[in-house]
């Protein structure tokens, strides 16, 4: 039976679990999430999950919410991904702040600037945020020195969860040029065999609501 990962282009969070996924060689599909024309807060959407987010992968009866999760059950399902047994908890770390630092302020800030009208976009807000993101890339930037992977010596849900939103062409405070570690480091995941951008990996929204 073929996995499929309820999921929409534009989230970043759904290509972390998306990118792992096609790069673990499991045979998956993407189910469009219309999380822009409402669906993620019908009844119907709350009813298979109740957090009322993206993604969610099912596999038979099993349904699955939260990237990280989704993340840990690729890597039990195939092995990979996971890091070495005395490097496990240094995958976990990297997640979790992934998901406090970078991740939230990232997806945050990129839906603000991007995806509200532009009357509407709080200025203070944005500022605020990109400004903690300017310190979490420097915290990555300066890890990311003098190594090719966040955690080890290959690529591991980390690297998989840390890139999450730093591929997406959106505009909203990240330029690559700036933090030369990360570019590099961008580069080294983008050369894996499989790798594809968010959106030719995913469904985006319809052309009609761009």
């Amino acid at each position: 039976m073929t996995i499929k990962l309820h999921c929409f282009g534009e989230s970043g969070n759904s290509y972390k679990a998306a990118l792992a996924l096609e790069l673990s060689g499991l045979d998956w599909e993407p189910v469009f999430v219309d999380f822009f024309g409402g669906q993620a807060r019908t009844p119907e959407w709350r009813a298979e999950n109740g957090m009322g987010e993206a993604p969610v992968l099912v596999d038979g009866n099993m349904r699955l919410s939260q990237s990280g999760a989704i993340q840990q059950w690729i890597s039990d399902k195939t092995g990979k991904f996971g890091g070495t047994p005395e490097d496990r908890y240094e995958v976990l770390r990297w997640i979790l702040w992934d998901n406090h630092k970078l991740s939230s302020q990232a997806g945050m800030t990129r839906f603000l600037i991007n995806f509200l009208p532009e009357g509407k976009r709080p200025a203070e807000v944005i500022a605020f945020s990109q400004g903690r993101l300017k310190a979490a890339y420097d915290v990555l930037n300066r890890h990311l020195s003098g190594r090719d992977w966040i955690v080890g010596k290959g690529v591991t849900n980390a690297d998989l969860s840390c890139c999450g939103y730093l591929y997406y062409p959106e505009p909203f405070g990240f330029d690559r040029a700036d933090w030369p570690h990360i570019d590099a480091w961008l580069d080294r995941i983008a050369a894996l065999p499989g790798w594809k951008s968010p959106y030719d990996l995913m469904p985006g929204r319809p052309s009609d609501r761009q």
